[in-house]
């Protein structure tokens, strides 16, 4: 049962969030050419909003934005999409202080589920979710904002984009992932084990505008994929609530 337990752990962790442990013995999902081309929900190639600044020197080459760092205070709505399975659910990703919570659904939708960064630990509790009946609260220590922000530096340019639909939302296209274990370039076997596309404000790279999560950490989706689309991300403070079912840091 300890693979399940890694469900909602990765990037998503985005973004939400953060990278979970997994067992190097899972089999490959065939995860690495569908996240190479996976789409966002309607984006236009686009020239960078000026001014928009730039790195001038390091890994991301001359001329390309920073990467995206996650705020220590901010409050976002949006909607958790799993395309696959026709379901589309409120989502609210709020930090405050640093910690952070990522709420999808409800007790009146077909998933709910929450993810934290509380108190230097990382917290993954799936309430609903169809054909899943054990609902234990996972728990990661050692994780925190500034381990996520060192993950999300290590991000991989796209290119400049337009969300459809929103004309005057300019985002950074940017992909993160985890692959397993690290060889060199050639013909060694290699297991995606957290993939994830992520579009900030090409104004604001603490603005997130829409991640997509693909890999291991969606065990429970039968696509691998999964969607958090923003309404509104904004800077000020949001709340912050470890669920009683999740036992506090010492």
């Amino acid at each position: 049962m300890g693979w399940r337990l890694t469900r909602r752990t990765a990037v998503s962790a985005v973004i939400a969030g953060a990278i979970a442990v997994v067992t190097a013995g899972l089999p490959p999902v065939g995860a690495g050419a569908r996240a190479e081309a996976a789409p966002s929900l309607g984006t236009v190639a686009a020239p960078a909003l000026p001014p928009v600044p730039v790195a001038t020197e390091g890994r991301h080459g001359t001329g390309t934005p920073p990467p995206p760092r996650l705020p220590r205070n901010f409050r976002g709505t949006g909607q958790w999409i799993v395309r696959d399975m026709g379901i589309t659910v409120p989502f609210t990703w709020e930090g405050r202080d640093g910690e952070s919570q990522m709420t999808a659904g409800g007790p009146q939708y077909p998933i709910w589920f929450t993810n934290l960064i509380y108190r230097d630990t990382l917290y993954t509790l799936t309430y609903k979710w169809p054909g899943v009946t054990e609902h234990p609260c996972s728990r990661f220590p050692g994780f925190n904002l500034e381990q996520l922000n060192e993950g999300l530096a290590g991000a991989r340019f796209v290119g400049r984009e337009v969300l459809q639909g929103n004309p005057d939302r300019r985002v950074n296209h940017w992909r993160v992932g985890v692959v397993r274990p690290q060889f060199p370039p050639g013909a060694y076997p290699r297991l995606p084990l957290a993939l994830g596309d992520i579009y900030v404000d090409q104004r604001d790279r603490g603005t997130f505008w829409q991640v997509l999560q693909f890999g291991i950490q969606n065990l429970y989706d039968p696509e691998l994929d999964e969607w958090a689309v923003m309404d509104t991300f904004e800077r000020t403070p949001g709340t912050v609530t470890l669920p009683p079912r999740c036992a506090s840091p010492a």
